[in-house]
């Protein structure tokens, strides 16, 4: 089967899927610093993408922190490697690159964790957006800034409300 696509709305903009039976293989946003593009041989069906977006609307609603999907990122040995690390980091909690370098065994390798997360083809659901800069403060995001500081907020605001904490 070949790979199919669908848009969905949401609170962070316009979202692209893009699935294959493997699973899902990219979420994009419309309005990010790379437009996606869909494939000239892709095919807009979204039977494939019922799961990934009802799990997605389940997460803007509040109902849901962690994803269960199968995911099919396409990358190198080293970005998966990343990718399966920020699948790691729990809902509402931030890391810096450096220690995610530092939990993949090399600590000195910060500029390409980076890379690597920027890199990554299914936002939101592998959350690249948790990761800050080694100062705390917000960095590069393939969404935008904006898109980073809502997720992390709505986040924390998740977490605010299951604790009952202010």
């Amino acid at each position: 089967m070949a790979c199919c696509y669908q848009w969905m709305k949401s609170p962070v903009g316009k979202l692209l899927l893009a699935a294959d039976e493997s699973g899902l293989r990219a979420l994009q946003f419309a309005e990010g610093r790379t437009p996606p593009r869909v494939e000239a041989e892709w095919k807009h069906d979204g039977k494939l993408l019922q799961e990934p977006m009802r799990q997605l609307r389940a997460f803007f609603a509040g109902e849901l922190q962690r994803f269960d999907l199968p995911l099919a990122p396409q990358g190198t040995e080293f970005q998966r490697r990343v990718w399966d690390a920020l699948l790691e980091i729990p809902f509402g909690e931030t890391m810096s690159y450096g220690e995610l370098a530092r939990r993949l065994g090399n600590p000195t390798a910060s500029r390409a964790v980076g890379l690597a997360n920027g890199s990554n083809p299914i936002a939101i659901i592998i959350p690249c957006h948790r990761v800050i800069g080694s100062n705390g403060k917000l960095t590069g995001y393939g969404g935008g800034l904006h898109n980073k500081r809502w997720l992390l907020d709505f986040e924390h605001s998740q977490l605010r409300l299951a604790f009952g904490t202010r």
